[in-house]
């Protein structure tokens, strides 16, 4: 087992956001080669065992008590699951996903 720490994802990445496709795009990109560093920081090479896929568990830790909605964070961390796949060197379709929120933590953060 591993366990990935994130950065809270950038609002640009939200579903919601009503942003240029160039900014979200860019924000993309940042957070799927964010993902990739932090997950083969973790894992180092990559483990035999992600072959096969593997078990991803979520725990999304909001900058703040308001609330959040869980499946515009899962939709906001496509790209960053994109980088955790590259990192394993494994398609993500093979991932079986789970998703909490946990206790607010200055500047947020997602446990992986």
């Amino acid at each position: 087992m591993i366990t990935v720490t994130l950065p809270w994802p950038d609002k640009l990445l939200s579903p919601n956001a009503r942003a240029h496709h160039f900014a979200r795009s860019r924000a993309a990109g940042i957070a799927r080669r964010q993902a990739w560093g932090l997950t083969l920081e973790a894992a180092g090479a990559s483990p035999s065992w992600a072959k096969n896929g593997a078990r991803l568990s979520w725990q999304f830790c909001p900058p703040s008590r308001r609330r959040f909605d869980t499946d515009n964070l899962i939709a906001q961390h496509k790209a960053a699951q994109d980088g955790i796949a590259d990192a394993l060197g494994v398609d993500d379709s093979r991932f079986v996903s789970t998703y909490s929120i946990g206790e607010p933590t200055k500047g947020g953060a997602v446990i992986v």
